[in-house]
């Protein structure tokens, strides 16, 4: 590959539009394909601001339950402030 390219990303298939209480938010689940570096994960809202925790998960799936214990513990209001939920 060369210098200048784009690492090839893998999106995870649990990514994808969540609502709760009328707000819809994307949720995005990706990595650089190939790589270990772990699954990142973010938030992004109808106006295109996103949140992104700046911890990594080992699998798509552990950064999907976060993803929905921060839905569950703080609301989806809480995803929309720009700062990173709070991660246990």
């Amino acid at each position: 590959m060369a210098e200048d390219e784009d690492p090839a990303i893998e999106v995870s298939p649990l990514s994808g539009n969540v609502t709760r209480d009328g707000v819809t938010v994307e949720l995005a689940i990706y990595r650089i394909a190939a790589s270990n570096e772990g699954w990142t994960l973010e938030v992004v809202d109808k106006e295109n601001a996103s949140t992104v925790w700046d911890a990594r998960f080992v699998t798509d799936d552990e950064a999907y339950r976060e993803f929905h214990r921060c839905l569950d513990e703080e609301g989806i209001l809480a995803l929309l402030s720009g700062d990173t939920p709070t991660v246990h």
